[in-house]
């Protein structure tokens, strides 16, 4: 099989159904691989998470995470922004007693003051007002995020627009927010690790998969782009991005 033969056969295998938030068909198959952080979410927030009695996990996606984390607290909620996502995450959490509720506006949480005890986010956007209106005296916000710098090197390899409109979100600016608006920051990190895809067909199925990365990406228009990573692919093994990623562990 030659060359060209090879990337036809990845662009049909990027073709496979993709749901939720559930990237196992090329991160389980190691066809795409992140460089590991010096923190570890899931580390970060299990005691918080037992300790609680009552959680709410924004941005859940197809509850694909949280459907790990049993035991939940007694009253334990999750939030989507990403329509496709919702009734996905309902089928998976509700069944665990999670009550899932879709939210289109980050300024209006469809909860009580001082409901919860714990917010966890781990790539979701917030509106730190709504947190702190939310978020009872003395209990803790905890948030891995991705950076505004996150893979625009991809975006200059395919050639698409490396203005993602978020230039300004970083560590530094998070914070500032946070503690504006009466919180205190008890830890924060912050680190640039690097995705590697091993082959065309798990870049081009990763970015269908994250529209907002790169809007108007096919294959078709990209196609002469996506040859010439093709072909470095097969040269050096892979290709790789750098990737923007930051941690927050905050107190009301």
């Amino acid at each position: 099989m030659n060359d060209k033969e090879l990337f036809d056969l990845f662009v049909l295998e990027a073709e496979k159904p993709f749901s939720g938030w559930d990237f196992s068909y090329i991160t389980d198959t190691g066809r795409m691989a992140s460089e590991p952080m010096n923190w570890n979410y899931t580390s970060e927030i299990l005691a918080s998470i037992r300790k609680a009695d009552s959680l709410l996990d924004m941005g859940t996606g197809g509850g694909e995470f949280l459907s790990k984390l049993q035991p939940y607290p007694r009253n334990t909620f999750a939030t989507e922004a990403y329509e496709p996502n919702v009734p996905i995450a309902r089928n998976r959490l509700e069944p665990l007693g999670i009550k899932v509720a879709e939210v289109k506006d980050d300024n209006q949480l469809p909860f009580d003051n001082e409901q919860f005890d714990l917010i966890i986010n781990k790539h979701e956007s917030y509106s730190v007002s709504e947190l702190y209106r939310i978020l009872k005296p003395g209990s803790q916000f905890i948030t891995q995020q991705v950076g505004g710098q996150d893979h625009l090197d991809l975006n200059k390899a395919l050639g698409a627009n490396e203005d993602n409109g978020y230039p300004h979100w970083n560590l530094n600016y998070a914070v500032q927010e946070l503690e504006s608006a009466g919180f205190k920051v008890i830890k924060n990190l912050e680190q640039f690790p690097y995705t590697r895809f091993y082959d065309v067909g798990a870049l081009i199925y990763y970015l269908s998969a994250i529209p907002w990365q790169v809007p108007d990406f096919t294959v078709e228009k990209y196609f002469d782009k996506l040859l010439q990573i093709h072909y470095q692919i097969q040269e050096k093994g892979f290709i790789e991005f750098k990737e923007h990623r930051f941690f927050i562990k905050a107190v009301k």
